[in-house]
C-alpha cells in the first residue's frame, strides 16, 4: 500500500511539471470527434490513466522519441458527453484527464473539450419527439414531494422544525413508461396559507428558474442525485412565519437531462468556490451565472415541448418553525408530511 501510495505521488508530481508541454489537438465533426493527445515519455507506463470523459483511448502508439500518441475517437453519444443548448448553439462538453490514482480520486490534470454546432432548423429534445414514442403519455407522470428525517432515510415523523435546523425536501417525478427525466424545481416559496394568492406574504427559495437564493443569503443546498427523477432540497429553516403554519409552494418541472439552458437548470451558491455552481454538472455552472441577475426565460419557438404534462405545482406542510429559546412547546400537527394533491 505504501509503495503504491509513494509512486502515486510520484507521477502526480511529475505530471504536474510536464503536462505543459502536452500537445493536445481536438478536430469536431459532424457527430463525432478526434483527439490526439501527445504523452510524455515518462507517462507514456500510465496510457491507461488517460481519459475522455469515461472512456480510454480508442487506440496508443509510442513514437520513435519515445512520446507517447493517445487518440481518442468515438462518437458524441460516447464517453459521457453532456449536450447544452444556448441560443442557436449546440454544445457538447466533457474533459479530458489523468487519474494516475483510483477513480474516486480527483483527476490530476482536466482539460476541457467543447464542440460548437449550429442548432438544426427544428430541433427539438429527442425525449419529446413524438416519431421515437416516449410522448405517449407525457400527462400521466406522477409527480410527489415530501419532507425527510433529518437523517434522510426516510419520511419526518413531525412536521415542528426547530430553527435554524434543515429540512430535506425530497421531489420525485414516476416515470414508467418514459426514458429517464431530469427533474428540476423552477420555483419554490413558502406561504402561510395552502393557497396563493396574488396578495400572499411569501418567502421567495428558489427564483430565476432554478436558482436556489436561500443558498447564498443561508446554508441551504441541493445535495447529490442518486436519481435524476428526484431532488432533495436540503433548506435550512427560517424566521418567515416562525411559529405559525408555513406551506413551501414549489414549481416542478420533468426534463431531458441532457438539454440544460438558463431556464432549465438547478443551480446553488457554493459559498467555498464563491460561485454559482450547477448541481447536475459543475463543468457547465456557467449557466447559473444568470442567478446574479436575471437569467434569459423569455418565450422562443419551441416552448410548445413543455407541456402542461411535464409540469406540476407541489405544496407541502403545514410544517411549523420554532424557536428553541421560545418557552412554550408546540405539537405536531397531526397531518401527513407530503405534497397535498
Amino acid at each position: 500500500m505504501g509503495t503504491q501510495l509513494y509512486l502515486g505521488v510520484i507521477v502526480v508530481a511529475l505530471f504536474a511539471t510536464t503536462v505543459a508541454n502536452a500537445e493536445i489537438k481536438v478536430n469536431c465533426e459532424k457527430d463525432s470527434i478526434s483527439i490526439t493527445w501527445r504523452i510524455h515519455p515518462m507517462l507514456v507506463p500510465f496510457a491507461a490513466r488517460h481519459f475522455l470523459g469515461n472512456c480510454m483511448a480508442s487506440r496508443f502508439n509510442v513514437l520513435p522519441s519515445g512520446e507517447g500518441n493517445a487518440e481518442f475517437n468515438y462518437t458524441l453519444d460516447d464517453c459521457n458527453f453532456k449536450r447544452l443548448m444556448k441560443g442557436k448553439k449546440l454544445l457538447y462538453k466533457n474533459e479530458l484527464t489523468f487519474r494516475p490514482q483510483p477513480r474516486s480520486s480527483p483527476a490530476s490534470y482536466v482539460y476541457p473539450i467543447e464542440c460548437v454546432y449550429p442548432r438544426p432548423k427544428g430541433w427539438i429534445p429527442p425525449f419529446l419527439n413524438a416519431g421515437s414514442g416516449v410522448a405517449e403519455g407525457r400527462g400521466g407522470l406522477k409527480f410527489h414531494m415530501l419532507l425527510l428525517n433529518e437523517r434522510i432515510t426516510a419520511v419526518a415523523e413531525t412536521n415542528v422544525i426547530p430553527l435554524g435546523s434543515f429540512m430535506p425536501i425530497w421531489a420525485t417525478v414516476a416515470q414508467e413508461s418514459h426514458q429517464p427525466l431530469l427533474l428540476l424545481m423552477e420555483e419554490c416559496v413558502a406561504a402561510t396559507t395552502s393557497d396563493l394568492q396574488a396578495s400572499s406574504n411569501v418567502y421567495p427559495i428558489i427564483t430565476n428558474k432554478g436558482c436556489l437564493l436561500d443558498s447564498e443569503k443561508g446554508n441551504s443546498m441541493f445535495l447529490q442525485r442518486y436519481q435524476s427523477s428526484a431532488i432533495t432540497l436540503y433548506l435550512q429553516s427560517f424566521k418567515f412565519g416562525l411559529g405559525e403554519e408555513v406551506y413551501i409552494h414549489c414549481k416542478l418541472l420533468a426534463w431531458d437531462p441532457e438539454v440544460l439552458s438558463e431556464s432549465k437548470k438547478a443551480c446553488h451558491y457554493v459559498k467555498e468556490n464563491e460561485r454559482w455552481e450547477l448541481l447536475d454538472d459543475p463543468m457547465q455552472s456557467s449557466i447559473c451565472d444568470c442567478c446574479s441577475r436575471t437569467c434569459n426565460t423569455r418565450s422562443k419557438r419551441g416552448d410548445e415541448w413543455e407541456s402542461n404534462g411535464f409540469r406540476h405545482t407541489s405544496v407541502l406542510g403545514p410544517l411549523i418553525i420554532m424557536d428553541p429559546l421560545q418557552q412554550n412547546t408546540h405539537n405536531a400537527s397531526d397531518v401527513s408530511i407530503a405534497d397535498q394533491d
